[in-house]
């Protein structure tokens, strides 16, 4: 039986490419990835931080904790200036609070309050280690406490400091030999105060106890005394450095 045209036209076209439906390529999903994973993969990301904003409290300056500061040392500066507007408080918070403290806490308490500024409580602190047993007189916390005065424009509270290092200095007769750099840093900061009648004393001290100036430290209080207008002063220092640099420096103290 023949088959019609008509049909064989037909069934050619449906098998022709060119009729075939295209085939429609698509990617492959991406895996989906769990949270975890993606703060696995970044254990801080930028997004992930929050920042804490405080307002303003004061002008206080924040309190540096670390090897030089203890839990001890921060509760009792905190103590101190909450109570600071109250002089019987503070009396109370020093025989307290800072009678505790080992001699490494109540010396960094004192470098805090100098650091701070806060020269009324760092006097307090002062007197309270300089009643303690294992004081011993030390030219280097007086440098500080005098830079912290002069800082702060206390002047006045300068010479009576002064005049309690003299009667510690009687009576273990001056300043003896040892290491230079407490008098050296107690003599910059006066002579960065203004006090030359200071500086002479503590150079009446040193040749008390035998403790010879070295070429820097002769120069440096002759140039501080004469740059203060204490020409006299610093003829009679000027004296010594050449018998020292002769090698025959007396330590009978001059006749200032």
């Amino acid at each position: 039986m023949a088959v019609p045209a008509a049909a064989v036209a037909a069934a050619a076209a449906l098998a022709s490419p060119m009729t075939l439906e295209p085939t429609v390529l698509r990617r492959p999903a991406p895996p989906r990835l769990h949270s975890c994973s993606l703060l696995h993969r970044n254990a801080n990301p930028s997004y992930l931080a929050s920042t804490t904003v405080s307002g303003p409290r004061d002008n206080r300056q924040p309190i540096r904790r670390g090897r030089t500061l203890s839990s001890e040392a921060i509760l009792a500066v905190q103590a101190l200036k909450r109570s600071r507007r109250d002089d019987m408080a503070v009396d109370r918070v020093v025989s307290t609070s800072v009678a505790r403290l080992i001699k490494a806490d109540l010396l960094a308490a004192l470098g805090e309050l100098l650091r701070q500024n806060q020269w009324r409580l760092a006097l307090k602190v002062f007197d309270a280690a300089r009643r303690e047993e294992w004081y011993r007189n030390d030219c280097g916390l007086y440098a500080d406490m005098v830079s912290a005065l002069a800082r702060s424009g206390i002047d006045s509270e300068i010479a009576p400091l002064m005049a309690e290092l003299m009667k510690e200095l009687e009576k273990i007769g001056g300043i003896v030999e040892g290491d230079l750099r407490g008098p050296a840093r107690l003599v910059k900061a006066l002579l960065a105060a203004g006090k030359g009648e200071a500086v002479k004393d503590v150079y009446m001290m040193m040749k008390r106890g035998s403790c010879q100036p070295n070429e820097f430290l002769f120069k440096f209080i002759i140039k501080g005394l004469r740059g203060l207008g204490k020409e006299d002063m610093a003829s009679e220092v000027e004296k010594d450095f050449e018998l020292w640099v002769h090698g025959s420096f007396g330590m009978e103290p001059l006749p200032f």
